[in-house]
């Protein structure tokens, strides 16, 4: 069975810095991209970075300058630099791949990492 592990959350002051890191495990055939999402208290979860295959990469406009992701087969982290207090949610790591050769690629996600970021 696929499992995202999460781990690197926690409370840090504004200004600060933090690395999530998400390892995948189980049967993997090929990975397409991974992830992090996020999702603040009454709002709905937002796309924060992701990383081809390729190596391409993709940034909410919040973040953008401020966190890095970067990839190592089935292991994805995202840098967080100078954070502000508005960062603060439950960061989500998701990825989309295919177990096995004879299965469609699928969207897995992780159970999430509490990032909160005091003013």
């Amino acid at each position: 069975q696929l499992q995202l592990m999460e781990s690197g959350g926690g409370l840090v002051q504004s200004g600060g810095s933090l690395t999530l890191s998400c390892q995948a495990s189980g049967p993997i055939f090929s990975i397409t991209s991974m992830g992090w999402y996020r999702q603040a208290p009454e709002k709905e979860r937002e796309l924060v970075a992701t990383i081809a295959k390729n190596g391409d990469t993709h940034y909410a406009e919040a973040v953008k300058g401020r966190f890095t992701i970067s990839r190592d087969y089935a292991k994805v982290s995202l840098q967080m630099n100078s954070l502000k207090p508005e960062d603060t949610a439950r960061y989500y790591c998701t990825t989309n791949l295919k177990t096995y050769a004879w299965v469609k690629a699928d969207d897995f996600w992780g159970q999430g990492t509490q990032v909160t970021v005091s003013s």
